[in-house]
């Protein structure tokens, strides 16, 4: 079954010290007038954009110098944020009623950046490619010719495939656009056996071939970062502040990066050998697990989500089976004979299992689970 596979392409946008001063009046205007609309939103407990618009429209208009179609998006953002918070609420993802990050979150109005990004639709943005400029509103008026510029990939897919808004980002005194593509994905082809992936901090991907991709390597950057960070921030001064927001990034670079390169190994090893990708389905795993304070730190900044995110659209591109399984015991069943018992795993690197007496490093042993419990799982949701 062929689908759409909605990615987002990152330009950076080429302005003159005249053009990057309309493009930072613009946001901060627009922030400016989030923050009023989620102020009156909060208030009145209106949450509807229909309903909102009756309330601040005109006064976000005449008061912030908002274009017709800016100030459409500035009180949809508003109702996203509201949708994505009450959505939070409701998972219970900030803590139970009446616990004090609960309350923090839900007893104030939502406020915005004075830099957030800015959504822009078709009627307030167009793309020349050919030119690789970019034509905006701005608070300043209609500012055409704005260059942009990107990789050879990336200028590709924006030219065919671009669907839908572009958010305009600023970021380190850098102006970016963020452009949604539609790219149709490669058929499904069914799978000849899963690769069955292991998700781990001690290794972050072990597969069911027995090959580890270790974590020693972000672990030793994160305590680095973690090392330098406390130091600065004791230290405070100016300096330190300046040193502590150039580095702020570089740690989610480095681990975004080291998660693409796996995904793509994982998806490339999949897709040569006829196979799907067999995952945990670790959905709320942080508050599931209980652990002391060191591994809590490490389990937090552990990135598997964003892994797993990766791993699945690049399968998708590729046409290669992504199913997700059960995590329960992965770690304390036998791959050979099946039986589970939390003794068959003495430490974090060793799996001996106590019935049959096979051995196996620990992480290979789940993996290998994960696989034959996706290969039992695409039989039952694919069963003639």
């Amino acid at each position: 079954m062929c689908s759409i596979v909605r990615l987002v392409v990152q330009v950076k946008l080429l302005p003159t010290p005249e053009q990057a001063a309309a493009l930072e009046g613009t946001v901060r205007a627009a922030n400016a007038a989030a923050d009023l609309v989620s102020r009156i939103a909060f208030r009145q407990r209106c949450f509807r954009a229909y309903d909102l618009r009756r309330h601040t429209y005109q006064q976000i208009k005449a008061d912030f110098g908002l274009a017709a179609q800016a100030a459409q998006h500035v009180i949809k953002k508003v109702c996203d944020a509201y949708r994505t918070l009450h959505a939070s609420l409701a998972a219970g993802r900030l803590g139970k009623p009446g616990s004090a990050r609960r309350v923090k979150a839900a007893g104030k109005p939502i406020s915005f950046r004075p830099l957030a990004a800015q959504p822009y639709d078709d009627r307030c943005l167009s793309w020349d490619h050919d030119r690789r400029t970019v034509s905006i509103w701005t608070v300043a008026g209609r500012m055409k010719d704005l260059a942009f510029t990107g990789s050879l990939e990336q200028l590709t897919l924006l030219a065919a495939h671009r669907r839908g808004e572009s958010d305009l980002v600023c970021r380190d005194g850098m102006w970016f656009l963020h452009a949604t593509v539609e790219v149709p994905d490669v058929p499904t082809a069914a799978p000849e056996g899963f690769l069955g992936v292991d998700l781990g901090i001690a290794n972050i991907a072990t597969t069911s071939d027995g090959v580890r991709h270790s974590g020693k390597a972000l672990a030793a950057v994160r305590h680095r970062n973690r090392e330098l960070r406390r130091r600065l921030q004791a230290k405070n001064t100016k300096s330190a502040k300046r040193l502590l927001k150039r580095r702020r990034r570089k740690e989610a670079r480095f681990a975004a990066n080291l998660n693409h390169v796996i995904a793509k190994q994982l998806v490339t090893e999949a897709e040569r050998t006829g196979r799907g990708i067999a995952l945990e389905d670790l959905q709320g795993i942080r508050e599931r697990v209980r652990l002391r304070m060191p591994q809590r730190v490490r389990l937090h900044s552990w990135s598997f989500h964003q892994l797993g995110a990766f791993i699945g659209y690049k399968a998708a591109r590729a046409g290669v089976a992504v199913i997700y399984v059960d995590p329960a015991h992965t770690s304390q069943q036998c791959s050979r004979c099946g039986q589970v018992d939390k003794h068959n795993r003495p430490d974090q690197e060793t799996f001996a299992c106590t019935s049959c007496g096979f051995a196996e490093h620990a992480d290979v042993n789940a993996a290998r689970n994960i696989a034959a419990r996706g290969e039992a799982g695409w039989a039952v949701s694919h069963a003639a």
